[in-house]
């Protein structure tokens, strides 16, 4: 089941291919395979060695990926294979990212289909299946497989991803794809030396995301030093109001891991001054991540104030919004508020 050919490649002079997957674009020569170390070229024919390959399953909440404006307090059916197209120094789940690039030998996971998936996301009452914990677009054809059946049986479908899907793969994804939180991590600089990509791809799948209808909420991990200036922040808030200023940011604290166990903790008052950052730029919602209990975690209303959704972390205690609207002073609150 892990031997599937690949989607969305290109096939050049003799055996070589070019992957057009994901936004490095590979050229991958017979026998050998691309930056994600999950695609393989055999013979002129690009296979994934992950298909069914289920190295992580879980039911979460929602709010975990995070999202907050999408069906919230519902439980989402978690899944992931090994291996990732960035090498980000920061890597909380880098045992599983990384690892295809740090073993040679055979790819570990439980083999599923896109059948067992579904099935298990309707037995657990789960209005989601999340493709999450590594980047879902090198286990793209999975994803795909499950995404198709899974709407066939009401269940919508979300992306946790670094942003850097090819503009074919978005295009093939979206009719399936309900919702997708994209990492933007920071400047042109801070993704080539701490991701090893580039910026700018990652900006045009946002857009290209909402463009075809997927709801967009993005995340930044701000990292002391690294990420955390005022015009790091600025730029990052003000692409977002570009494209949205409706779309959800979630500026999150980062804590010690992998390759930066030399960086501390982001300072709390780093997150209020990102929060206030993108209120300035003109969003309409901004959440700080990973610190529950300081305040920053719940929804209001960016008309009058009013709290809408109270959390501690990933849970609710209370949600007012009626049909999408605040009860207040009847402002739309944009979402997914319903399956």
């Amino acid at each position: 089941m892990s031997m599937k050919e690949a989607m969305v490649y290109e096939k050049l002079e003799g055996t070589d291919i070019r992957c057009h997957l994901c936004n490095h674009n590979c050229l991958i020569k017979d026998r050998q395979k691309g930056i994600c170390a999950v695609r393989e070229n055999r013979n002129g024919v690009l296979y994934s060695l992950v298909y069914g390959k289920l190295i992580s399953t879980n039911i979460d909440p929602i709010e975990k990926k995070p999202l907050f404006h999408f069906l919230p307090g519902s439980v989402s059916l978690s899944i992931a294979t090994v291996g990732c197209n960035f090498r980000c120094k920061h890597c909380q789940n880098y045992e599983i990212s990384q690892y295809p690039r740090e073993r040679e030998i055979s790819i570990p996971g439980k083999d599923s289909t896109p059948e067992e998936v579904v099935h298990a996301a309707v037995q657990n009452r789960c209005k989601s299946i999340s493709y999450t914990y590594t980047e879902p677009t090198i286990f793209f054809e999975f994803a795909y497989d499950c995404a198709k059946l899974a709407h066939e049986q009401g269940i919508k479908n979300v992306f946790v991803s670094n942003g850097y899907t090819g503009r074919d793969a978005v295009t093939l994804i979206a009719p399936f794809l309900d919702a997708n939180n994209i990492d933007l991590k920071g400047s042109d600089t801070f993704y080539r030396e701490v991701c090893g990509a580039r910026l700018k791809p990652v900006q045009e799948t946002i857009r290209l995301m909402k463009e075809l209808g997927v709801w967009v909420e993005i995340t930044t991990l701000v990292i002391p030093d690294l990420n955390d200036s005022d015009k790091d922040l600025t730029d990052i808030a003000e692409f977002i109001s570009s494209v949205d200023p409706a779309m959800p940011w979630h500026v999150t604290q980062f804590y010690p891991t992998y390759k930066l166990l030399d960086k501390p903790r982001t300072p709390i008052s780093t997150l209020r001054k990102a929060r206030e950052i993108g209120y300035k730029a003109g969003l309409r919602y901004v959440y700080e991540g990973n610190v529950p209990g300081e305040g920053g975690e719940s929804t209001y209303c960016p008309a009058c104030k009013e709290m809408l959704i109270e959390r501690f972390g990933y849970n609710i205690s209370a949600n007012l919004i009626k049909e999408g609207r605040c009860p207040k002073c009847n402002e739309m609150i944009e979402g997914i508020w319903t399956a």
